[in-house]
């Protein structure tokens, strides 16, 4: 991994005082398409090919709701990628990014930016690249954005409902389509740096693109370069975070009390930096800086938490060891070639991207370590008391301060060629266009620990006893053993674990994997079917997919370590699909859509999907759409084949922490998900206010058979609170009846519903048409998503979290953004945020006189959640460059006042492990970073 960020990134500062930038190109929103002559007009629609369709029309034409934004939104939020941008969208919740997925180790889905519509989950958003499907990044399906070339996309299609009659499968929740502007020509660049105002997360880009035209205009080559890479922030908290703001189990339990407890002061109880006997005699008893030996002082103790005394110094060495942004290295390849040959055009394009990312989980912990009297490195003052006591051990509870935090050091090189063509023909009197293409996508994966430990190695070298022949320090096993290969270790205490000693049982455990995928598809379409009421539209054609994976991991890896424990997995399917789309106009101002699609898995055999929608235009200035779509997400190759991802972490059992290995298995039978989706929008373009537009639009989704496993705490939680037993089935107990493994297995559970409403307006103006004594173009535009339900049913519980905070899914989640831009400025002001929420939609909210307390619906003394707003500040001067050229110098800046994120407390998860080192907050809704400033430059030649 880089060790000289900030040298590289001084170079780039310097380098953007003189290197160039990118095209500012007049992008409009296809519902918006203004020419430069007559801004003020009513906008004139071209027809063209939308993302929810394969016929072309405008996206107000379309039933299914589609948002399109475009180079210049992207550019006024100067992301560092364009999943950075995409997330601030609405409609886009719940999606992973380089930093969220950190605790995503055994799967090797650390450091994907995977996009999530609905919050219905990332492996239901079809992602696709200028519509075209791309290799997955990992076993789980997902697709990181990152592996697209960032410079070329000239807009994202956001197409919010079901399309797998149109794409196939994992289009439940919709689609978004990276849009490649493939007719560029000239050269622009870009040179940007940033950091936060704390001076960290220090960040620098260099992008070129060339593209001319070839052969008299018969041929057109297009090339790109990218290079991007950022500095993580480790070990760090901001001041927000350390006020000990938790849930726990009440400590008072007396009768009328909530049984939730959220609040400022609470830490851990059970476990300290270097170690703490946590119960028997000399409970309370922790080590300290260099082995001392003090006495923890217990606040208010409910299982593994407290409220008060010692909370700061317990929790420590916990407290920001999940990293609060992941270091990224991101270098990206792109060359396309198209030649005309008559009318028909061929292409061949390739690309190859690189990502390498580092980013900590939580410091490992350990409970349940048996010291011995006679270990050597007991302080004599413990010695003593256990022989006056007549103990001959203690159990011993530590965050393992001495080690390394935890995590990945993932890298993946993605693999695209695309051979393919397009044309049209005359058949009778129909006249038809064609595309037919073949791609060849492979991803390679090394997927790399950071430092872990071996829970063999540790239990040995833990065992130090003082060698009765030598009077050395070594381990009991090489008394009996001499050639027995270990180095003893201190546990006790806080600086007094020795290198050598650490290097015997940490290890990072690595395997690499490969994902290969194989398309072949061809595609038809005609607009010139004789209709009753007008041409209609039929666009049919066929689509081969073959998906594989592989790997390689040495043995010593796929068992005995604290994380990492990596398993091969392999296997492969493939699809065969047909489909049919028609556009009807059934009698003016009244048009039909329909699409059927026929697939074949390998795997689970055939299913088919389809659409139906209905767009409606009474007056011109109002137009309605319906759609009613089934759709399908298959099951991916984890899924189906996962060996194990075995992952030790905590469940809560009786109110009690209890460590466990949790094994997640593939399962070859479950079956694809099937979706059932309806959407009623308006769209409003009232010809008294021009350049106004406005769309409302309603989904409501139900999903059954949903591909999912029940998670660990939940198992036990169903177990234990429920006796369902083919839960307890899965908890596997050793012959002294302690938890070792929960098993948990991929299966179609119950189902999941969706409702809420996409609300998009966008209002534009020259302002030499108003009162000011200015000119410059001015657009407005606010996007906002109702969540109205959210309901994930299992068959034991289901608990709509629609309006929680704690999850992906708040009452309202918003975006305004305000530009104004003329010759030599631009202008933007974003505003991004949420609506005010709670915890939970089942708790009930109490602090006296609580009804009893029963799961799902806990007592709790504070179910509230603040929402919170966000502003985003960009500002460019552009001017001449080189005659021919433009420049653009821009500054922004992100969280404008440094707002700080809004607590949020999960009292649910009482015994996880990964709790107390990850930030009490919600980091897909609220901003943890702080206040980022970008610095840059664009030319264009």
């Amino acid at each position: 991994m880089k060790t000289n960020f900030r040298a590289k990134s001084r170079k780039l500062s310097y380098l953007s005082a003189a290197i160039s930038s990118i095209l500012l190109v007049n992008n409009t929103f296809a519902q918006e398409s203004l020419s430069d002559d007559k801004k003020m007009d009513k906008p004139t629609i071209e027809s063209i090919q939308i993302t929810g369709s394969r016929l072309a029309r405008d996206g107000y034409d379309s039933p299914a709701p589609v948002s399109l934004m475009t180079e210049d939104d992207i550019n006024a939020y100067a992301p560092g990628s364009i999943a950075e941008f995409v997330n601030t969208i609405p409609s886009v919740a719940g999606s992973t990014t380089a930093s969220t997925s950190s605790g995503s180790l055994s799967n090797g889905a650390s450091g994907i930016a995977a996009l999530n519509l609905r919050a219905l989950g990332t492996g239901r958003t079809l992602v696709l690249f200028d519509g075209q499907r791309s290799v997955v990044s990992a076993s789980t399906g997902e697709v990181d954005t990152n592996t697209f070339p960032q410079s070329l996309i000239k807009s994202v299609e956001i197409v919010t409902g079901g399309a797998s009659s149109v794409y196939g499968s994992d289009a439940i929740s919709g689609v978004v389509n990276f849009i490649l502007d493939k007719e560029y020509v000239g050269f622009k660049s870009q040179v940007e740096y940033g950091e936060t105002t704390y001076a960290d997360r220090e960040n620098g880009k260099v992008v070129l693109t060339y593209g001319t035209e070839l052969a008299g205009g018969d041929g057109h080559l297009l090339l790109s370069g990218e290079y991007y890479s950022a500095n993580g922030i480790h070990n760090t908290t901001r001041d927000w975070a350390e006020t000990g703001y938790f849930g726990m189990i009440n400590p008072d339990n007396s009768e009328g009390t909530p049984y939730f407890l959220v609040g400022n002061n609470i830490g851990i109880s059970n476990y300290t930096p270097g170690g703490l006997i946590a119960s028997g005699p000399l409970q309370g008893t922790y080590f300290g800086t260099n082995g001392s030996v003090n006495q923890l002082a217990y606040g208010a103790v409910s299982g593994q938490w407290m409220q008060g005394g010692d909370w700061q110094y317990s929790t420590s060495g916990m407290l920001g060891t999940n990293s609060l942004a992941a270091d990224e290295d991101r270098n990206n390849l792109f060359a396309r070639f198209s030649y005309m040959f008559g009318d028909t055009e061929v292409f061949l394009q390739g690309s190859y991207a690189e990502y390498e990312g580092l980013a900590y989980y939580i410091n490992p912990t350990t409970k349940g370590v048996t010291i011995y009297a006679d270990n050597a490195y007991l302080p004599d003052s413990v010695s003593i008391q256990m022989a006056d006591l007549g103990l001959n051990s203690f159990s011993l509870n530590t965050s393992n301060v001495d080690m390394p935090a935890s995590g990945s050091n993932n890298k993946r090189d993605t693999t695209r060629i695309v051979l393919g063509s397009k044309g049209d023909f005359k058949l009778s009197s129909l006249f038809f266009n064609w595309d037919a293409y073949y791609q060849y996508g492979k991803t390679n994966t090394d997927e790399h620990m950071t430092d872990t430990y071996n829970v063999g190695r540790l239990a040995l070298a833990t065992d130090a006893v003082v060698d009765p022949d030598t009077g050395e320090i070594v381990c009991r096993s090489t008394l009996s053993d001499a050639t027995n290969v270990c180095v003893p270790l201190n546990r006790l205490g806080v600086g007094v674990a020795s290198t050598e000693a650490l290097d015997y049982v940490l290890g990072r455990p690595r395997r690499e994997q490969e994902f290969i995928q194989n398309v072949a598809a061809v595609n038809f379409s005609t607009a010139d079917v004789e209709g009753w009421a007008g041409p209609i539209s039929l666009a049919f054609g066929a689509e081969f997919r073959k998906e594989e994976m592989d790997g390689a991991v040495d043995s010593q890896y796929s068992t005995g370590w604290k994380y990492g424990n990596y398993l091969i997995t392999k296997g492969d399917y493939d699809v065969k699909e047909f489909y049919l789309e028609t556009l009807i106009p059934v009698f003016e101002n009244l048009d039909f859509n329909g699409a059927a699609r026929y697939t074949n898995y390998s795997t689970s055999g055939a299913v088919t999907t389809w659409k139906a929608g209905l767009t409606y235009q009474p007056i011109e200035d109002i137009t309605f759409r319906l759609t009613e779509s089934r759709d399908i997400r298959a099951p991916n190759l984890s899924e189906l084949y996962a060996a194990g991802t075995a992952r030790s972490n905590s469940v809560t059992i009786n109110g009690a922490s209890v460590p466990m290995v949790q094994n997640l298995q593939g399962n070859p039978n479950v079956s694809p998900e099937e979706a059932q989706s309806f959407g009623f929008g308006v769209i409003l373009r009232p010809s008294f206010l021009t350049n106004f537009s406005a769309t409302i639009d309603y989904y409501d989704v139900k999903i059954d058979g949903i591909i999912s496993y029940v998670t660990a705490d939940s198992t036990a939680e169903y177990c234990v609170e429920y006796s369902v037993q083919r839960y307890c089935d899965n908890m596997i107990y050793d012959t002294a009846g302690t938890l070792q493994t929960i098993n948990l297995l991929y299966e179609n559970l119950n189902e999941m519903t969706a409702r809420g409403i996409d609300y998009d307006l966008t209002y534009s103006f020259d302002l030499a048409d108003t009162f000011v004594a200015a000119s410059g173009a001015v657009k407005l535009r606010f996007l906002a998503t109702n969540y109205l339900e959210s309901i994930t049913d299992n068959g034991v519980t289901a608990i709509d979290d629609a309006g929680s905070n704690l999850g992906s899914t708040p009452d309202w989640k918003y975006r305004f953004s305000a530009s104004y831009d003329n010759e030599d400025y631009r202008f933007d002001l974003t505003a991004r945020g949420v609506s005010d929420g709670v915890i939970s939609n089942a708790f009930v909210e109490c602090n006296s006189n609580c009804p009893t307390s029963s799961a799902p619906n806990y007592t709790i003394n504070n179910n509230t959640v603040d929402g919170e707003i966000y502003f985003d500040l960009y500002v460019a001067k552009k001017f001449d460059f080189n005659n021919d050229g433009v420049a653009e110098f821009y500054f922004s800046v992100r969280n404008l006042f440094n707002t700080a994120p809004v607590m949020v407390a999960n009292p649910l998860s009482q015994g996880s492990e990964n709790r107390p080192g990850y930030l009490s907050t919600n980091r897909d809704l609220y901003d943890v970073l702080g206040r980022q400033f970008k610095l840059g430059l664009r030319v264009s030649m």
